[in-house]
């Protein structure tokens, strides 16, 4: 088991749900710059890189390895019509989907952690930089829909 690694994942996707919690539907529904994505799609695009990862960790915790694809980000979100998503069930999937995979990391085993992982054509990477760099995506996306301009 790996608790260190599930009990920072779960504290980031706390911290994360507090600040967003803080968001109103009409703050989601504006863009977080100008000539960028709604708040919302941000979201939706942390909701997609989520369900992406998921598979990513637990085919490689599960089999020591993992290749698979890149996934066409901007079609997803305009495919999953975020725009006109409801902000809260968007958060509330976020949230519970977050809490999920962090549960998941709680129990890879150590050995496991340092399994490869190659997606698309970049250079095979371990695990544990799959899940930090999932972390670190997240909490920069985070910081672009609380910034209110």
């Amino acid at each position: 088991m790996n608790k260190p690694l599930g009990d920072e994942f779960r504290s980031r996707i706390h911290a994360a749900y507090e600040r967003l919690s803080a968001i109103s539907e009409s703050q989601a529904s504006a863009p977080y710059r100008s000539g960028g994505w709604l708040r919302k799609e941000v979201l939706g695009h942390l909701l997609d890189s989520a369900a992406n990862n998921h598979i990513r960790i637990a085919h490689a915790a599960i089999s020591g390895h993992f290749e698979g694809p890149e996934y066409n980000q901007t079609e997803w979100v305009r495919m999953h019509n975020y725009a006109a998503a409801d902000w809260q069930n968007l958060l509330k999937q976020w949230h519970d989907r977050n809490l999920l995979i962090g549960t998941f990391v709680a129990h890879i085993p150590e050995d496991r952690v340092a399994a490869l992982c190659r997606i698309g054509e970049a250079a095979p990477v371990p695990l544990g930089f799959i899940i930090t760099d999932y972390l670190d995506h997240m909490d920069h996306h985070i910081d672009q829909i609380v910034t209110i301009h």
